[in-house]
């Protein structure tokens, strides 16, 4: 499976236009949320207690509403086995691990330039 090229018009591609669904999935997925899930899941499928357990002050709605989200745009799967009670599992899809990709990035900016950003905040705050 690769990835596809986008076939819709440029105005929906347009991260500049207010009424484009670049913007709305942009909107959507770059929360603090949907990336620490991102991050948690990483390479491995997780049950939910799980991931509640990975990202550290998530509420059980906010890690539901996420989830659901991310099932929707594609990034997430999720896989329920038929036991009971029902085994629920989450994993990132190919085109959430190409995200994963540029979340790592920022982890790895935020490491880099923590100690700036400290210091800075220090003398802006006074």
């Amino acid at each position: 499976m690769g990835t596809r090229e986008f076939t819709g018009s440029p105005e929906d591609a347009d991260l500049r236009r207010a009424d484009s669904l670049a913007r709305q999935i942009f909107s959507d997925v770059a929360n603090k949320w949907a990336f620490l899930i991102i991050e948690a899941l990483g390479e491995r499928t997780l049950r939910f207690s799980e991931l509640r357990d990975e990202v550290e002050g998530v509420s059980h709605k906010m890690l539901t509403q996420n989830l659901r989200m991310l099932e929707r745009y594609g990034l997430v799967e999720r896989t329920v086995h038929p036991t009971v009670p029902p085994r629920v599992e989450y994993t990132l899809t190919e085109p959430g691990q190409g995200l994963r990709a540029t979340v790592d990035g920022m982890c790895g900016w935020t490491h880099q330039y923590l100690g700036h950003i400290e210091a800075a905040r220090r003398r802006f705050d006074g």
